[in-house]
């Protein structure tokens, strides 16, 4: 079964994490949270995609494509093309 739901990959304590949950939260969008401090295999795949790097969010999509640390902007275009 392909992934349906949009997957936001961060932390609690960082403020970009908290911009981009609110900003999909007023955008309507559903999505899946998984903190990557408490989820090892959340925490590898964040790693993988950003070459070894934490960098969070880190914003995994339907299609495949993935966001990391995206303005509002560019997080709402990319939530409007996703529906």
């Amino acid at each position: 079964m392909p992934n349906t739901a949009i997957v936001l990959y961060g932390t609690s304590w960082c403020p970009h994490t908290a911009r981009a949950r609110k900003c999909l939260d007023e955008c309507g969008a559903e999505f899946k949270w998984c903190d990557i401090e408490e989820d090892p295999e959340g925490c590898a795949y964040v790693e993988e995609v950003n070459h070894g790097n934490r960098s969070v969010p880190t914003i995994l999509f339907p299609d495949g494509s993935v966001l990391v640390e995206p303005s509002n902007a560019e997080l709402e275009e990319k939530v409007r093309e996703s529906k």
